[in-house]
């Protein structure tokens, strides 16, 4: 070999290890992409775990609501059926009602004539009624006015205790001074 070719294939391994240099920085780059795209691709499962977990969720929700609701309309056809029931009683109740009506009627008339007898005793207790509460309210006036006194009473003989208690004070100071 001529030392040409030996510098052309000296000149070709050079570009061919450069190639190689070059599809290993193309390789790295190529392997940061796929860790990339694989970071990307865990993000995307958890949040798709997220999504599902929250579907789950709603339509365990919307289930509860569901028999919630079912429970609910077989609670209203019940209550239909009582309402239905109740109308009977009250249609039934409403004769009983008319007949009472009549009696009431028939009774009335006898009620008003012990009405007014009622009344007229009414009046006269009404009238004994103020008579006692005139009394009373003298009784309590002379009360009250004997109270006063009582009070006045007692505020004398205070005073006058308390001087005999100043008497004896002064007559007992006396005293133990001497001895």
């Amino acid at each position: 070999m001529s030392q040409q070719s030996l510098k052309d294939l000296e000149y070709e391994l050079e570009l061919k290890n450069a190639e190689i240099d070059e599809l290993n920085m193309e390789l790295e780059n190529k392997k940061e992409e796929i860790n990339k795209l694989k970071l990307y691709s865990t993000r995307l499962k958890y949040q798709n775990k997220n999504l599902e977990d929250k579907l789950d969720t709603k339509i365990d929700y919307d289930k509860a609501r569901i028999k919630e609701l079912d429970d609910l309309s077989q609670k209203i056809k019940e209550k239909e059926s009582i309402i239905e029931d109740k109308q009977d009683q009250v249609k039934y109740l409403r004769s009983l009602i008319d007949d009472y009506k009549n009696q009431l009627n028939a009774n009335t008339e006898n009620l008003d004539a012990q009405l007014k007898r009622i009344s007229k005793t009414y009046e006269d207790l009404l009238k004994q009624k103020d008579l006692i509460i005139e009394k009373q309210e003298e009784q309590i006036a002379n009360l009250m006015k004997s109270n006063d006194e009582i009070v006045k009473s007692n505020k004398t003989n205070i005073i006058s205790l308390k001087l005999q208690n100043e008497k004896y004070q002064e007559i007992i100071e006396k005293l133990t001074k001497t001895n």
